[in-house]
């Protein structure tokens, strides 16, 4: 008797392929995906875009019969001595977005600090920040995704699980990104799979260099992308894989590729889930 195949949803940063949401979705098709992840459109972060720009988004959406992954909200990129309402706020912009689009799921980070500031200084702040977003979270039905990102207090998987088991919310779990631990130093599969595996909920596939920090295509780097995949396929992961490449550029609030680097990433990616026997729909 052979094995079933093992489908995970295939979906991608739109804005990473352009700012016109229409290049976005035909973009993300051609390459065999029925979803897509929502960072901005037209050139504006998804939490400004006004209630008539979502709609209208939400319009071309559902004429391509395309449908939203996550909304990946720049929630916690600010630095951790703002009031707890700065980002409150924002995230209600954001599960506004989440219930037009509507997605369950909310990207967000756990705040920077400044060069001089101590990060073990700065941990009950972030943990009462979390938690008063975890509450909007509940509050609003919406689940809020964690990402390793460099830089924030949850770089690193012990203070990203320090988050999620302080926090204790079923409303806060863990986007696993291998190449922001490879930023920071962090052999991703090796120091942060086993401790991360239980609340990881969703799967940003890019991949780096521990030479120099360079981004590079998944399973062409130190990310470990190939061993990953195929943990969480025995572990029978059946969720999302969001292609974030950023092979064209990098910045505060995301990164750039472009159609044609954005495909060659999507290939490399379709050959790392081929050798693991992952097919995406």
């Amino acid at each position: 008797m052979s094995t079933p195949a093992v489908e995970w949803e295939l979906s991608g940063f739109g804005d990473e392929i352009d700012d016109d949401p229409k290049i976005q979705i035909a973009v993300m098709q051609a390459l065999g995906a029925n979803h897509i992840e929502v960072r901005s459109a037209w050139g504006t972060n998804i939490v400004d875009l006004d209630d008539a720009q979502l709609r209208e988004l939400k319009s071309l959406l559902d004429a391509a019969a395309m449908k939203v992954s996550a909304v990946a909200s720049p929630i916690g990129k600010v630095d951790v001595s703002l009031p707890v309402e700065h980002e409150v706020e924002r995230l209600r912009r954001a599960v506004n977005a989440a219930k037009v689009l509507e997605s369950r799921y909310i990207r967000i980070f756990s705040f920077y600090y400044g060069e001089d500031v101590a990060v073990e200084s700065i941990r009950d702040a972030v943990i009462e920040r979390m938690r008063a977003l975890a509450d909007v979270a509940e509050e609003s039905g919406v689940v809020l995704l964690h990402e390793n990102e460099k830089d924030i207090y949850g770089d690193v998987p012990e203070r990203v699980l320090d988050i999620i088991e302080s926090v204790a919310s079923p409303a806060l779990k863990v986007a696993w990104d291998a190449a922001n631990f490879v930023q920071v130093g962090v052999k991703p599969f090796d120091d942060a799979y086993a401790k991360l595996r239980p609340h990881l909920e969703y799967l940003q596939v890019k991949d780096a260099l521990f030479s120099n920090a360079t981004v590079v295509p998944a399973g062409e780097g130190d990310g470990d992308v190939l061993r990953t995949v195929e943990a969480l396929k025995a572990d029978g992961y059946t969720g999302f894989a969001s292609l974030e490449p950023h092979l064209a550029g990098a910045h505060g609030l995301g990164g750039f590729s472009g159609p044609t680097a954005f495909g060659i990433a999507a290939r490399a990616f379709a050959k790392v889930l081929n050798e693991a026997g992952v097919e995406t729909k």
